[in-house]
Order: C-alpha cells, then structure tokens, then sequence
C-alpha cells in the first residue's frame, strides 16, 4: 500500500545520509533510516509494522535467493582463499606485475572477464587480487574502487548478466518488447548507457593517474604509501597460510566449474555457486589440500564472514519497502515531471532516478517504478526508447555504484577488505565525475536524436 506523504517521504533517506557520514556506520544508519520511516507512518505503534515487513522481507523469493547466493560465494571464496587457490593465481600475476598500476590494470582486467553477476565479481575479484596490489602498498580502498567499478557498470552492458536478465523482464513488462524480445531491445540500448561505459573508462584512467587521485582517495593512497597502512577490514579467520599442495589448478579448475553451471543451460547463480562449491570440496580433498572436516569448517566460516553483509542487505530491502510505502520515487518523479521535454528528457530522467537510487540504495526497485512513468513521457514527446532506457539503466547503474549503503557497494568492501563507509566515501568523486559525464552526453544525444 503507497501512501503519499509529499516532501516528508525525503526525511528518513536524508537521515540515513547524515546518519552514515557522521557515524561512518552505514548499517546502523539504515537501520534508523527505517525506524523513522514506519515511525512517520505509524507514530508508536511502528514496531508492529516495523515486524511485519521485515518478516515479509525474509520470506521473499528475491531476499531468499540474495541472500543464498552471497552467503554461499563467501563459503566459494573461504575455499579458494584457504585452499590456496588465490594465493597461487596472486603468485603467478605478481611475477608479471612489477608496479602498482599494472596490478590495478590487472584487477581491472579481470572484472571485466567476471561479467555474469556484480555479486560475483565484486567478492572474487577483490579477494583474489588484494594479495597482489597489498605488494605495492595500494590501499585496499583503491582496490575497492577498481572491483565496483567494473562490477555493476560492466553487468549493466552485457545481456546475459543477471543485470541485462532482469531488466530484459522489465522490458517485456512493460508492454515495449514482445515475449522473449526483451533482450533485443536491451542490447538495442547499450550504446546509449552512457554512465557504466564512462565508469568503465574513467577507472584505468583513475589509475595511470591521467586523472589525478581525487578526494578521500588521495588521503587514503598516500597514508597506505607513507605508512603501509593499507586500511584492512576483513575477517582475520580466513587471513590463513595456503597449502603447499596449491597450484594453478586449485584456482582455475573451481572457477570454471562455477561459471559453467552458472551459464548452461540456463543462466541460475544459485545452481552455480553450490555446484562450485561441491566441486571445490572434492577437488581438494581429492588433491589432499585439506582434510574434509577442514574443507567443511571453510565453508562455515566463509558463511559466517559474510553475516555482515547479509545483515546490510536486510537492512536495505526494508529501508526500501519503507521507501516504497511513503511513495518516495513517486513524489520525486511527479515533481520533476513539469520540466521534462523532449531535449531534456533523458538527461533529466538520468538524473533524478540516480539520485532517488543514489538515496535509497534502491537500484532494480526504482527503476521498476519508474517505467511505467518515464516510457509514456518519451512515447509522448517522440524521444527515442533506446536513448531513454539506457538513461534509466545508467541511473541504476549510478545508484548501485555510488551509494554508501548499495549491495555493489558492500560486497566490493568485503572482497577488498575494508570498511563499507571508507570504500564509499573514497569512490564517490569518481562516480560523480562519470555521472556528469553521462549527464552531458545524454543532453548532447536528445540534441541530435530529436
């Protein structure tokens, strides 16, 4: 049920926000940001209201499966990382990489390979490079960064990504692709999603310093240059020595084994990470890496790393059922809507749902309510679909990279191993600096396009 609270629907985010930068505790931010919401809706009684949406929450399909899916990658990683597996694959690239900026090059590379999910990407990636850029005394703020921002930007670009799934749906949805043509139309506005492809390229040029170190990251590169203090946050349980027995194959043979049943015959990441980690364990005992109770003990404690995670994800999905109830999206869509025309529509639907999903943490739920508002305006003004959806997708893409309380942003903290609020704070100059980017070239686009 939306209620319509009008400006007030902006209170609980903005005290999220404040909340998070003053504490620099984001998930306790949250946490409040929801209790104030159902106390504006429900004024004392809002612990009932309060118990019954995060049970709905639990018992959701999408939360049960996110929250499978991540702790499960955490018990896949607790293997490669304790088995040896990152160690190894870190070993081999460190005899290549001579200097701080090709191990980053290298992380770089390596996110774009890992494209079927950000969920994915952003905990391998961090936690098999960070060994690699901890040799050149990178922050593994810096670290987090590079993973982000080849997460989410680089899943919103290829359609077979959970990312280009989802939206495919929305798409047919919403009544612009007939059954099964989604994806046609997806890939139809790539060239249009102008913020990942910015995001993307902003990075290697983050790190050959062509644009120099910008805000909290210059404080962070220079304090883990100065004093080797690489700012790590990460469970010490799993900081463990490899074992000997650990070659190439310990990394790359679980690897292949996770993104093949991920991908055939269907795209499914829940099937691929069990299947991973069922190889995993009997490829290891079956090399006598570990013994099967220590393989088994991994993978708890793998599962157990990842509780703050899951606790920040919870958190999240009821802050925005809070949202949804006061009708937040809606309010901010309906006032900007008076000055949307055809020159401006696009960048202005950029740029409100990137912060609406900027605020929130919101990034697939916004954009679905979004839609069925922002495609009747393009129809209206004659604005080309492709261009709008790839503005609607970008400010998704904006809103899971920039927040400080994402689910990007947090896994991308946990795989480099450091604090949510310091990766957040360090990454946002160079997400603003994509997203003008992508404001300007979506201006410049509805110029020549209408």
């Amino acid at each position: 049920l939306v209620m319509e609270y009008g400006a007030i629907s902006l209170l609980p985010t903005a005290f999220v926000l404040v909340l998070a930068i003053w504490s620099r505790r984001t998930l306790e931010s949250v946490i409040a940001g929801a209790i104030l919401a159902f106390l504006i809706m429900d004024g004392w009684l809002f612990l009932d209201r309060l118990a019954a949406v995060t049970t709905e929450v639990l018992m959701d399909e999408v939360t049960a499966w996110v929250v499978l899916v991540c702790g499960l990658y955490g018990s896949f990683i607790a293997l490669l990382v304790k088995g040896g597996g990152s160690y190894a694959f870190g070993q081999m690239l460190t005899r290549r990489l001579t200097t701080k900026k090709s191990s980053l090059l290298a992380t770089w590379l390596l996110g774009l390979v890992i494209f079927l999910d950000d969920y994915l990407n952003s905990l391998t990636v961090g936690a098999t490079m960070k060994a690699v850029t901890d040799r050149f005394r990178t922050s593994r703020e810096m670290l987090a960064y590079v993973v982000d921002s080849t997460a989410a930007p680089m899943c919103l670009l290829i359609p077979i990504s959970s990312w280009g799934v989802y939206f495919a749906g929305l798409l047919e949805k919403n009544g612009l692709a007939d059954t099964g043509e989604g994806i046609a139309l997806f890939v139809e506005s790539i060239p249009y999603m102008f913020y990942p492809l910015v995001a993307l390229i902003i990075v290697p040029l983050a790190v050959t310093r062509v644009i120099p170190l910008l805000g909290k990251m210059r404080d962070a590169e220079m304090r883990a240059e100065t004093t080797g203090d690489l700012g790590i946050f990460e469970d010490p349980a799993l900081a463990v020595e490899p074992s000997e027995r650990a070659n190439m194959s310990v990394f790359f043979l679980p690897i292949i084994a996770l993104l093949f049943f991920t991908v055939f015959p269907t795209v499914d990441l829940l099937r691929g990470v069990m299947a991973g980690i069922l190889f995993t364990v009997i490829q290891y005992w079956a090399m006598r890496i570990m013994p099967l109770t220590e393989l088994l003990d991994t993978c708890i404690d793998g599962l157990k790393s990842m509780i703050p995670v899951l606790s920040m994800l919870l958190a999240l999905f009821v802050f925005v059922e809070a949202n949804d109830a006061m009708g937040l999206t809606e309010y901010v869509i309906t006032g900007v809507e008076p000055y949307m025309t055809a020159a401006l529509l696009p960048a202005l639907i950029f740029l409100t749902l990137s912060v609406v999903s900027y605020t929130t943490g919101s990034n697939w739920g916004v954009i679905a309510i979004a839609m069925p508002v922002a495609f009747p305006l393009a129809e209206a003004l004659g604005v080309n679909l492709p261009l709008v959806i790839g503005a609607l997708l970008s400010a998704s893409g904006f809103g899971s990279h920039a927040c400080f309380y994402s689910d990007s942003t947090v896994l991308s903290a946990q795989g480099a191993g450091c604090r949510t609020y310091d990766h957040a704070i360090t990454q946002l100059p160079y997400a603003v600096l994509g997203g003008a980017f992508a404001t300007l070239f979506y201006l410049i686009a509805a110029y020549f396009m209408h």
